[in-house]
C-alpha cells in the first residue's frame, strides 16, 4: 500500500487524485480533518486506511510489511504562523522520525521540501545537493527554516554515510496552484483569491512594489500548476535509482499582473487591476522573486513538460472554481 500524510491537504489530496486514477495498491491517508470541509479533498477517492498523525508512527510499526512507499507532504505550511515549537515539532521532528523508519524498514521516502528554504533568493535556486550549498541558503520564515533543517539534516547524514531509505527525494515546490487549496484561507494561492474578488466586484487586487527594481505587480514567482508536482512525484515513484533534493517548478518566472489578466482571460473580462500596499508585517520576508532551476531533475530523466500559466489558470478557472462542485 501507499501512505500519504497530509493527503487531505492541497498538494496531498491532488497526489491522492492521481493515484487513485493509476494505482492499483491501496492508499492510505494521514492528516487531520477538523471541523470544516477538509474532507471534501478526498471526498470521491476510495481509502484503504485513514490514521491521524499522532498515531502514524504505531500505525506504521504495526503495518510495515504492507507499506511499499511513503509520500510525506504533511506539515504545517503557512508562512506567517509564529508558533516555531509547533512548526518545529510537524515539519522537523516527524519528517526526521519518518525518514529513519524508511531507512529502517527499506522503503521509498519522497517528502515536501519548500522553495521558501532558498530566502530572498541572493543565493540563486539551483538545487545542489551539498552541506555547504544548503549552508549558504538563509530562508525568511521559520517555515521555511523548518524544511531547511530537516534538507541539512539529510545532506549531512547521507554525506556521513549513515543509512538512507532505498530512494530519498525532497521536492522543493515552488509557487503552487490549482484545485482542492480552499481550506487554506489566506494562504492559498492567489488564482481563487484574485477570482473572488472579480466576481465580488470585477477588479483584482495586488500588492504594490516596495523594490524599486519592479514595477507595480511585476513581482516576479514561478507559479506551478499542481498536476505537474503529482507528475513529477509519480514519476519519481516508478524511477527509483533517482535520489536527492530537486526543485519543482516550471523553470520560468511570471508576474502577477500576468496571473492576474490571465484569470480574467479565463473569465472573458476586461482587466482591472488595482495594487495596494504590502502590509509591514509582510515586507521584510517578500520575495520579489523565484525560479525554479529544472536542470538536475531533468538530467536525472523527467522529460516532463509544464503547464503554461495561461493554461493552467483557465483549467483552474473554468473546469473548477466556476463549478458548483470545485473539489478534484
Amino acid at each position: 500500500m501507499i501512505l500519504i500524510t497530509g493527503a487531505a491537504g492541497f498538494i496531498g489530496s491532488n497526489l491522492v487524485a492521481s493515484l487513485a486514477r493509476r494505482e492499483t495498491r491501496g492508499l492510505i491517508v494521514c492528516d487531520w480533518l477538523g471541523n470544516e470541509e477538509k474532507w471534501r479533498n478526498i471526498g470521491k477517492y476510495e481509502i484503504s486506511d485513514f490514521v491521524h498523525p499522532e498515531n502514524l508512527l504505531d500505525y506504521l510499526d504495526q503495518n510495515s510489511d504492507k507499506i511499499s512507499i511513503v509520500y510525506h507532504l504533511g506539515a504545517i505550511s503557512s508562512t506567517t504562523e509564529t508558533n516555531a515549537d509547533l512548526i518545529i515539532q510537524n515539519n522537523f521532528c516527524l519528517s526526521r522520525d519518518l525518514w529513519d523508519w524508511c531507512a529502517k524498514n527499506d522503503i521509498s521516502f519522497i517528502y515536501a521540501s519548500s522553495a521558501a528554504t532558498y530566502g530572498n533568493g541572493e543565493n540563486n535556486f539551483d538545487d545542489l545537493n551539498s552541506c555547504d550549498a544548503l549552508g549558504r541558503l538563509q530562508p525568511l520564515n521559520a517555515y521555511g527554516w523548518s524544511k531547511h533543517l530537516f534538507d541539512r539534516m539529510i545532506m549531512r547524514r547521507v554525506k556521513e554515510g549513515m543509512i538512507t531509505p532505498p530512494q530519498w527525494v525532497g521536492l522543493k515546490f515552488f509557487n503552487v496552484y490549482g484545485p482542492n487549496e480552499y481550506h487554506k484561507g489566506n494562504q492559498k494561492s492567489v488564482v481563487p483569491q484574485i477570482f473572488e474578488q472579480i466576481k465580488q466586484n470585477g477588479v483584482a487586487k495586488l500588492f504594490e512594489s516596495h523594490n524599486e527594481d519592479y514595477s507595480n505587480g511585476e513581482q516576479l514567482r514561478d507559479f506551478v500548476w499542481v498536476d505537474d508536482c503529482t507528475n513529477m512525484m509519480i514519476w519519481l515513484s516508478n524511477n527509483q535509482n533517482v535520489s536527492g533534493i530537486f526543485n519543482c517548478g516550471t523553470g520560468k518566472a511570471r508576474s502577477f499582473n500576468d496571473l492576474a489578466k490571465s484569470v480574467f482571460s479565463a473569465l472573458g473580462i476586461e482587466p482591472s487591476i488595482e495594487y495596494i500596499p504590502t502590509p509591514l508585517s509582510l515586507r521584510g520576508s517578500y520575495q520579489y522573486f523565484t525560479q525554479a532551476n529544472m536542470q538536475r531533475i531533468n538530467e536525472a530523466g523527467y522529460k516532463f513538460k509544464t503547464t503554461s500559466l495561461e493554461l493552467g489558470i483557465k483549467k483552474y478557472v473554468q473546469d473548477y472554481l466556476c463549478q458548483s462542485d470545485p473539489y478534484r
